[in-house]
């Protein structure tokens, strides 16, 4: 079993503790948008907002983010409900740039095996989220994730976000075989990505249930406040007033595989790893409500 990964001094994720769902929107399209995911969040209990300032689009027509000001929007929003953040950085330049910002890193998908980019994170004191390349063997996953481990960085998740396959009735396809799998292999937490997996809001929760029943210790959601207006990712996006329905039935299937009960605050972490956050989440955690 995994060792647990403290986020933060009451954000805890793996082993058997409570499944930790991250949720934001796709891209970060203005403070406004932002805010109306992270008051529900707040609501919730729910402490990891995710958000892309960057995006990698295929086409180069497409949203590509707010870039500085995404980030920025990020930051200013989280800190109001007392929240962490995720988001991507696309390339080695960005690194610096989101550790200043966000309390977690996210490589994405298409960068799983960008190896300057892990080693700029393994560098880092932040935690890292890697995804899985959507065409990427389980074995090709974990070596990854070893060059930011021995870059010094150990504090990994790694999100499985569904593969490419023959299937084109959804984006890609869950690959819940691998959550079990890595469960068993990996000494780090996993989180399933039901959104990118299925493409589809309809079918997010229960891929979401299917992740969390083969193990996965968290899960990374799209959230919007209007998702047929969204700039990115609009059809796999849940509405705001859904992510309490989610959440309630993921804590229901993680009780149902033996998992702790609802999230608590003011846990405390075992001694020193707190020392290894940076003094934005660690202020975050001791201030949250």
């Amino acid at each position: 079993m995994a060792s647990p990964l403290w986020l933060a001094s009451d954000v805890v994720v793996g082993a058997s503790r409570p499944v930790v769902v991250m949720a934001g929107p796709c891209a970060v399209e203005s403070y406004a948008q932002t805010r109306a995911v992270a008051a529900e969040m707040a609501r919730l209990g729910l402490r990891v907002l995710r958000g892309g300032a960057f995006k990698p689009r295929t086409s180069p027509d497409s949203f590509q983010g707010l870039g500085v000001e995404g980030l920025q929007i990020l930051r200013a929003v989280a800190d109001e409900f007392g929240l962490l953040v995720i988001t991507e950085a696309l390339g080695v330049e960005h690194v610096p740039l989101v550790a200043e910002y966000a309390d977690i890193i996210q490589i994405g998908s298409r960068n799983m095996q960008h190896y300057p980019l892990l080693w700029a994170a393994g560098e880092t004191d932040k935690p890292v989220l890697l995804k899985r390349g959507f065409m990427s063997t389980v074995r090709e996953w974990l070596l990854a994730a070893e060059h930011i481990a021995r870059r010094g960085n150990e504090r990994i998740m790694l999100c499985e976000r569904g593969i490419r396959t023959f299937e084109t009735a959804t984006r890609n396809t869950l690959d819940a075989n691998a959550i079990a799998l890595v469960k068993q292999e990996a000494p780090w937490p996993v989180i399933g990505d039901p959104s990118h997996a299925t493409g589809r809001a309809d079918l997010v929760l229960p891929a979401a249930l299917a992740a969390v029943a083969a193990g996965a210790d968290g899960l990374l959601v799209e959230v919007h406040p209007n998702p047929p207006e969204a700039l990115s990712d609009g059809p796999q996006s849940l509405r705001v007033e859904d992510l309490a329905g989610l959440v309630e039935a993921v804590a229901r299937v993680g009780a149902a595989v033996g998992r702790e009960g609802a999230a608590r605050r003011g846990v405390s972490p075992p001694g020193g790893n707190i020392d290894k956050l940076s003094p934005s989440a660690y202020t975050l955690a001791r201030t949250a409500r």
